[in-house]
């Protein structure tokens, strides 16, 4: 079986590291991945993905990136069920395997 994605899209704000409770870095981001087709009004549509990246991937995108920067993703699929207010949902996230930095937001104004 295999599960494995794929994702090139815009930070939507900077990331911030974290220490979970067994002293594990992690941060959470969210990538707006612009859609390659049109929608009937003829603008692309945008989906907003949430990853979850640890330890050094971690690490390294929070030092590095900011919002608006161009990154890619490789990572995996994952669900897990959350409690919230005596209900139960199903959360899905990507968890990022490996970072590329693409472009920086910065850089494009530049030039």
């Amino acid at each position: 079986m295999l599960n494995q994605v794929v994702f090139i899209g815009r930070l939507v704000r900077d990331p911030e590291l974290r220490e979970s409770e067994g002293g594990k870095k992690y941060t959470n981001i969210t990538l707006a991945v612009t859609r390659s087709y049109k929608n009937p009004d003829g603008d692309y549509g945008v989906d907003f993905i949430d990853c979850r990246l640890w330890t050094g991937v971690a690490e390294n995108t929070a030092e590095y990136c900011k919002k608006g920067d161009l990154i890619g993703i490789k990572g995996r699929i994952e669900t897990r069920k959350v409690e919230e207010e005596e209900k139960t949902r199903l959360l899905t996230e990507i968890i990022a395997e490996k970072v590329t930095f693409l472009s920086s937001k910065r850089q494009e104004e530049t030039e």
